[in-house]
């Protein structure tokens, strides 16, 4: 036992000393280094390199940007660090695409960490998602083949934690509150350390607290907590390995409060001399005498101990120099990683099998999520009131839960963030997540994630860490749904890069696309107009379809010439560009002129069929974009622009785009209703003063 404590007492001092002398010589050379912003660990070395030891390769992990040393614990060398601190083309993590100590990691043999974000406390709820994918493979006996295959015998057979570390200051986020919460509720296998140093910037915790987080996880039962000296490495280790111990035992949640000093700046960019009042007590509580003497009281020698330094001291400087001669990044390096390649290229399979009923678009969906569920142990449902009870609010989930199972199927809280921040989690261990967002009006506060941590993690983490999921989205206004249920949203959607995006028009095209999306290993948003659900508006009896067979995958980025017409001299033509509801609109207002206009569904609004829509316009030589949203700033406009661009020289008319009225939100009372969405003779009228321009 002596020789162990003494193996790990030298194996953390050698860590904290690298920590310490990288952080010491960016500072000596802040004018080489200071072209990028970083952050360094300094103060917060010993719990940081307490945890780390202790994590193993099937475990998961959420470093923040303060975290170096933890990444030195892992088995990362300071080259690895310094390759990202100076953005070169090597850097492990993400090719020079972001900032110092935001890792992204698959070795075999080291704990697994999805993309990190700067975001302050985003982290935590891609970090639950793991915890909830983890018990979700126990509870279905899908095997964890990094904890079989673990290139290290000693942790073969464990059972793995997901580890989320925060700064003090993110805890007053409302999106670690959702974390928080569905940890305990689930009782999900996570350690949240949270490094409090007393300082948001230069807001101190007196101003920006009424708690510390300590504190705070009381009001979550079932997270049990613990607060100890994060400066004293024997404390913090020993009080982590006993948490560990029975996270990995017990399959429970712990916050660990760790109290730090932070010895440096903020980042580099916010010199902590320029606010900081408290800078000798900070010195007074430095880790690293304590670790020093610790090593003696152990039997090290002095002359060891220097000798550690000494090492320390040498690698960072070696590394150093090695990473400023280092290649940077090319400009074509810009343009990998945006997505995964897909395998779903080509539509297949039955689209309308003989002797099959015509049936309402809601259930191409349900047929299509049941079909999924029951193919694939990795596919899941989760969200707002789709469990047994009710089985979704359009009902779009009915009999799921009673067929798959409570832990297949299940609620979640009101939590738009955790719904879909927590499916890059589940992607991440190997699962495949369908999630819903009861309404497109309350997609608002699912937005930060979708767009920080979602639509980001391939391109950031270099093509490492695509998410593969589904959210499901119910839009669009009818049968007075008010102000908070009618709204379209596609056009905040399209402008977050990273994500595919379909908005179908009928049941046939739902459930092929729905299929796409499941094999595909990018994250997918379905806008789902819930007035063509049943077909029980006027007019979108052609949202129903014949059922497509089991095997039927509709590609993205493939739009269908609904009506399709021939190129003429003699007569006026059109082409109406369109999707959602916009395609019934369309099609009705143009009953007695089928052979006037040609309309294109888009099915998906990225990846966009371009050359379908191109090559329509260049043959009719007019051009009608119809969206449900206010036309002003939206998708449809920014489309509209791109056609009149690509075709000016075959136009006979200016591009035109109707869509909503430009008013703040749709009103409840039907009258109003009406005026403010568009309608067949709302298109009609258009065509024909765009006909006779």
């Amino acid at each position: 036992m002596t020789s162990m404590k003494k193996n790990i007492l030298e194996k953390a001092f050698s860590n904290l000393c690298t920590a310490k002398s990288m952080a010491e010589l960016y500072e000596t050379n802040f004018k080489q280094v200071s072209k990028y912003v970083h952050a360094t660990s300094r103060g917060h070395e010993a719990v940081q390199i307490a945890l780390g030891m202790q994590l193993l390769p099937q475990d998961y992990a959420f470093p923040y940007y303060r975290d170096d040393a933890m990444l030195l614990s892992f088995g990362l060398k300071p080259y690895d660090l310094m390759l990202q601190l100076m953005a070169k083309k090597e850097d492990p993590f993400s090719g020079g695409r972001t900032y110092y100590c935001h890792p992204s990691l698959k070795d075999d043999d080291k704990p697994k960490i999805p993309h990190q974000s700067s975001a302050t406390g985003m982290q935590a709820i891609p970090a639950t998602g793991v915890a909830m994918g983890m018990q979700y493979k126990e509870l279905q006996g899908i095997e964890d083949q990094a904890a079989i295959l673990s290139p290290r015998a000693e942790s073969r057979g464990l059972k793995p934690i997901t580890v989320c570390s925060l700064g003090d200051a993110s805890v007053t986020e409302g999106e670690i509150a959702e974390a928080f919460q569905m940890a305990a509720l689930k009782q999900m296998p996570i350690l949240y350390l949270v490094q409090d140093n007393g300082w948001d910037i230069s807001a101190n915790a007196a101003e920006t607290r009424a708690q510390n987080a300590y504190e705070y996880a009381q009001g979550f039962h079932g997270l049990e907590a613990i607060s100890i000296d994060g400066a004293n490495f024997t404390e913090s280790y020993n009080a982590i390995e006993k948490v560990i111990k029975t996270i990995r035992t017990e399959r429970r949640p712990f916050l660990v409060h760790a109290k730090v000093p932070l010895l440096n700046h903020h980042t580099s960019g916010v010199r902590m001399e320029w606010y900081r009042d408290d800078l000798e007590e900070a010195r007074s509580r430095d880790p690293y005498p304590v670790l020093k003497q610790q090593l003696l009281d152990a039997g090290f020698t002095s002359d060891e101990i220097k000798e550690i330094e000494k090492s320390a001291k040498n690698k960072v400087a070696e590394d150093f120099e090695k990473a400023l001669i280092a290649e940077d990044p090319k400009p074509e390096d810009l343009f990998t990683h945006d997505f995964a390649p897909t395998p779903i290229t080509e539509e297949v399979g039955e689209r309308t099998p003989e002797g099959s009923e015509k049936v309402v678009m809601v259930d191409c969906a349900l047929f299509a999520v049941e079909e999924l569920m029951r193919k694939h142990k990795e596919c899941l449902l989760y969200g707002q009131d789709v469990g047994g009870r009710l089985g979704g609010v359009f009902r779009e989930a009915a009999t799921l839960a009673q067929k798959f199972g409570d832990d297949r199927v299940f609620n979640t809280p009101i939590q738009e963030a955790f719904i879909v921040g927590s499916t890059v989690g589940m992607s991440a261990v190997g699962l495949k997540p369908i999630v819903e967002v009861q309404f497109a009006d309350y997609i608002w506060p699912g937005l930060n994630q979708l767009f920080t941590e979602v639509s980001r993690s391939c391109y950031l983490s270099n093509g490492k860490w695509p998410v593969s999921m589904i959210l499901r989205v119910p839009i669009g206004a009818y049968g007075s749904g008010g102000p908070y249920h009618s709204s379209s949203v596609e056009s905040v959607i399209t402008n977050i890069r990273g994500i595919k995006i379909a908005y179908p028009s009928n049941g046939a095209d739902l459930k092929g696309l729905i299929k796409a999306a499941y094999y595909d290993p990018n994250p997918v948003v379905i806008l789902e107009h819930k007035g063509l659900y049943w077909s029980k508006v006027p007019g979108t009896k052609g949202a129903t379809s014949v059922e497509p067979s089991e095997d039927y995958i509709l590609p993205f980025g493939k739009a269908w010439v609904l009506q399709e017409i021939w190129k003429q001299e003699d007569v006026e033509t059109l082409t109406i560009v369109t999707y959602g509801m916009g395609v019934h609109w369309a099609y009705n207002a143009t009953k007695n002129m089928r052979d006037q206009v040609e309309i294109i569904d888009l099915r998906t609004l990225f990846p966009l069929d371009e050359d379908t829509v191109m090559k329509s316009v260049k043959k009719t030589g007019k051009c009608l974009v119809v969206t449900e949203e206010p036309s002003n700033n939206s998708f449809a406009r920014a489309l509209s622009g791109k056609i009149q661009e690509e075709c000016f020289k075959h136009l006979d008319a200016p591009v035109m785009t109707i869509g909503s009225e430009n008013m703040p939100a749709i009103p409840l009372n039907s009258t109003l209703e009406e005026t403010m969405i568009p309608s067949t003779e709302k298109v009609k009228r258009k065509i024909h003063e765009l006909l006779n321009y």
